[in-house]
């Protein structure tokens, strides 16, 4: 249950459109609802303000499917994320109105679409090293609008290249946050701290040739950048960098509300 299930339930109760007991029925399942092989965290929306999001991978093709199904059920916005193709095809066939995007392998189930976010709304921009880093930014950017945040991308700015970077200049400055999506030795991300003052999220992936350790040596040289205002996340977790970018924006947007009218 999100919070604005919770407050249409309240008002219900209020205007006598519900009854208390009906009204608790629709609670019993807080904070949790049990289907055996996995507890969904109905409560996680109120806590910390986004439904749970089904980490696929690894999960059979029923399991999945069952547990967005249930998720469903309680809220207006639901996502999965790392859905192979096949379990896609089972999953949109099972639950109508779901989407697949096949480069980011991100399911996504909308009742309600965000409001376009104005061009004037802090951004966070995008930036990857090359094409073959594109599915991890898909993941990240896709997060990132799935939730209503504004996005902006710069693909294929890497090192070999970085001309390509210094074109995108006006968009590196008046980001609010960025993602630096890079493998091989991850250099992007350093050259990006180093030309901005805004939080910069470095996401290695696992794009290389050997010595890249599927992503470890891009790991280990943002964790070692000597850029300031650089964090670092996991291998290839573009969701877990989008969120975080999404909490930014929703701190940037907090300070400065939009004004009236606008």
């Amino acid at each position: 249950m999100d919070i604005e299930k919770l407050r249409q339930l309240l008002e219900a109760i209020q205007q006598g459109h519900t009854t208390v007991e009906e009204a608790m029925d629709h609670l019993r399942q807080l904070p949790y609802e049990d289907l055996g092989y996995a507890r969904l965290d109905l409560h996680r929306a109120l806590r910390n303000g986004m439904p749970e999001v089904v980490f696929c991978q690894g999960k059979t093709i029923q399991q999945a499917t069952a547990i967005l199904q249930h998720l469903w059920q309680h809220h207006d916005r639901v996502m999965g994320t790392r859905v192979p193709p096949e379990m896609a095809e089972a999953i949109l066939e099972s639950i109508p109105g779901a989407r697949y995007d096949p480069l980011s392998r991100l399911v996504t189930l909308v009742r309600t679409e965000n409001p376009n976010q104005s061009v004037v709304a802090p951004y966070a921009l995008i930036v990857t090293g090359g094409t073959a880093d594109m599915p991890v930014a898909e993941e990240a950017a896709q997060t990132l609008e799935f939730l209503g945040s504004r996005v902006e991308r710069a693909y294929d700015v890497g090192v070999a290249g970085i001309h390509r970077l210094f074109d995108q200049l006006d968009l590196l400055t008046g980001a609010a946050v960025i993602l630096s999506i890079a493998g091989m030795e991850g250099a992007l991300t350093s050259v990006v701290g180093g030309l901005v003052s805004c939080p910069v999220i470095g996401v290695p992936t696992s794009v290389g040739y050997g010595a890249s350790f599927n992503g470890l040596a891009a790991l280990l040289s943002m964790l070692n950048s000597c850029a300031t205002g650089v964090s670092v996340v996991n291998i290839d977790n573009g969701f877990g960098a989008g969120v975080v970018a999404h909490r930014i924006l929703e701190a940037a947007r907090s300070a400065n509300p939009p004004k009236e009218g606008k």
